[in-house]
């Protein structure tokens, strides 16, 4: 059954303003602000309302109210459109769909779990309504709105379902926008090692890892898996210890967690306003996070010159962080992070860059992707190398500790520099190549 979008539009309007309202109401009011579920189960409560408005003004005027089946499906589309993504909530309800790309409203394509691509239904009537959804969007996730306009052509956030959006405008023909789903929230290694994405050496290997307190980055392309291992990773790490996580875009959702993390503070950047005011970086929020008494500093994934705060954290008695980097192997990942160095206010040579390098990081994981649906295979992430930083002769000298197998997994490969510090921790090496 099709739905009047044009009528989830002006309805989602009325609604949010009501529930603006009473927000400022309860507010001048002196009382406790809804939680996220009681604003949801007000906001049905106004839809049913405005419906019934709505539905009284017809027969009023002599047209046919909407059928109950109509009804149904504007109060769900107007909720999508408050508390969803409108339109594109099928797709994001759908537990197979994990990437989406879109090229302008209609252009909608799809790629699944399993490797597979498929085109979409449109997700708004114009590519205007596009922006208006994604400009709604940037207003209401996150810590803090976030523009999308022509001064503001890039956005960045976490979907609701702390599913990660890009979207681009005026330096496209038309509005782009991806998605990339949050399959796995709350994950473990176990689940990695489960789905193939790790062996179980590698599994318990990087669980020491994280007890012994080792400083690790995470590298792979985009659309590896980063995350996610980042993900189980930090739920490798103690309840009691008190974690700070600084993002771009809130993404890890640790603090969602109170069960595995009840200490956690999330930082989120913050972008200038429209006057070019109120920024604060990431550089500037890695700073913050030493003197906030952190156990442990998560940068969710470096990008640009907050890389040499985040380096200097860690040989500053902050171990056992953890980061993400994007790279084509990890070899290349020392290389990749003296790049940012140089675009630091630091402005540090190679060499300086280099010695931080190998005070700082203690391994490098990298995640490989390869789609092998073109083969009657599907789409698979998994570890194929880490490498083990052993010291600094000009350049960092590393070890590759694990390397790839002829099937591409990482296996044993050369001796552990830190074997008798992971050991208290649960690994014991099943051997070397």
């Amino acid at each position: 059954m099709s739905t009047d979008h044009s009528l989830v539009k002006r309805f989602r309007q009325e609604v949010g303003d009501r529930l603006a309202h009473q927000r400022r109401l309860d507010q001048a009011s002196g009382l406790p602000p809804m939680t996220g579920e009681d604003e949801r189960q007000f906001a049905r409560a106004l839809i049913a309302q405005v419906l019934e408005e709505y539905a009284r003004g017809e027969i009023g005027v002599g047209r046919v109210p909407p059928t109950a089946d109509e009804e149904e499906a504007l109060a769900a589309g107007i909720h999508a459109a408050l508390f969803g993504v409108g339109r594109l909530q099928p797709l994001l309800d759908d537990p197979e769909v994990e990437n989406i790309d879109i090229n302008g409203c209609d252009r909608v394509f799809v790629g699944y779990a399993d490797g597979r691509e498929a085109m979409s239904e449109p997700v708004a009537e114009s590519d205007d309504e596009l922006t208006e959804l994604i400009q709604i969007l940037a207003a209401y996730s996150g810590l803090s709105s976030r523009p999308f306009d022509t001064a503001n052509p890039q956005l960045d956030l976490r979907l609701p379902d702390g599913s990660r959006l890009s979207a681009v405008m005026d330096v496209t023909v038309r509005p782009s926008v991806s998605i990339r789903r949050a399959r796995l929230g709350k994950v473990f290694l176990t689940d990695l090692v489960g789905n193939g994405s790790l062996t179980p050496e590698v599994g318990r290997f990087l669980a020491a890892a994280v007890g012994a307190r080792k400083n690790i980055m995470i590298a792979g392309s985009t659309n590896a898996g980063k995350t996610t291992l980042l993900r189980a990773l930090a739920n490798e790490i103690p309840a009691h210890e008190r974690l700070i996580t600084v993002e771009r875009a809130l993404e890890l959702g640790l603090d969602q967690f109170p069960e595995l993390h009840p200490n956690v503070v999330a930082f989120e950047q913050r972008l200038p306003n429209s006057e070019g005011q109120g920024e604060i970086t990431m550089a500037e929020l890695v700073r913050r996070s030493l003197r906030m008494n952190p156990s442990r500093v998560i940068v969710g994934e470096v990008l640009g010159d907050e890389i040499v705060t985040m380096l200097n954290a860690m040989t500053q008695g902050n171990d056992g962080s953890l980061s993400t980097i994007h790279a084509n192997s990890s070899m290349e990942v020392f290389n990749r992070v003296a790049t940012y160095a140089l675009q630091a206010a630091e402005r540090l040579p190679i060499e300086a860059t280099h010695m931080l390098i190998s005070g700082a990081i203690d391994f490098v994981v990298f995640i490989e992707k390869r789609n092998d649906y073109a083969q009657g295979g599907r789409l698979r992430r998994y570890v194929s190398s880490v490498r083990e930083v052993t010291g600094c002769d000009g350049r960092v000298l590393s070890s590759e500790v694990f390397r790839p197998s002829p099937e591409g997994y990482a296996v044993p490969h050369a001796p552990l520099s830190c074997l008798d510090e992971l050991v208290p921790h649960g690994y014991v090496p099943g051997g070397w190549g």
